[in-house]
C-alpha cells in the first residue's frame, strides 16, 4: 500500500512537471509562461517531495522535506508575482518612452 501511494505521487509529479514544460513551450507570452511554470512546478515539486517523505517514513529527513514542501508553497508564487510584475513595469515603461512620454513609473 505505501509503495502504491509513493508511485502515485510520483507519477502525478512528474505528470505536473511535464504539463508546466509543455506549457512554457506552447504559450508566447510572459505571463501565461509565469502562470504554466508556477503553478504545475509548485505542485510537481510538491507531489515528489511528499513521495519521498512517504518513502522515508516518519523521521527527521521527512520533517526536513515537509519544511521545504512549506517554503516552496510560500517561495515560488511570490518569485512568479516579482517576475510578472518586472515584466509588466518593463512593458508600460517600453510603451511610455516609445509614446514619448518620459514619466517615472
Amino acid at each position: 500500500m505505501k509503495m502504491a501511494i509513493i508511485v502515485l505521487l510520483l507519477i502525478g509529479g512528474i505528470f505536473f512537471f511535464a504539463v508546466g514544460t509543455v506549457g512554457i513551450i506552447r504559450f508566447n507570452d510572459t505571463f501565461e509562461r509565469a502562470h504554466a511554470a508556477a503553478k504545475c512546478d509548485t505542485l510537481g515539486a510538491v507531489l515528489s517531495l511528499s513521495a519521498l517523505a512517504v518513502y522515508g517514513g516518519f523521521s527527521i529527513s521527512s520533517i526536513k522535506l515537509m519544511l521545504a514542501i512549506v517554503l516552496l508553497w510560500i517561495t515560488n508564487p511570490v518569485a512568479t508575482h516579482i517576475i510578472s510584475r518586472a515584466e509588466y513595469r518593463r512593458r508600460i515603461e517600453k510603451n511610455a518612452i516609445g509614446a514619448g512620454g518620459n514619466e517615472n513609473i
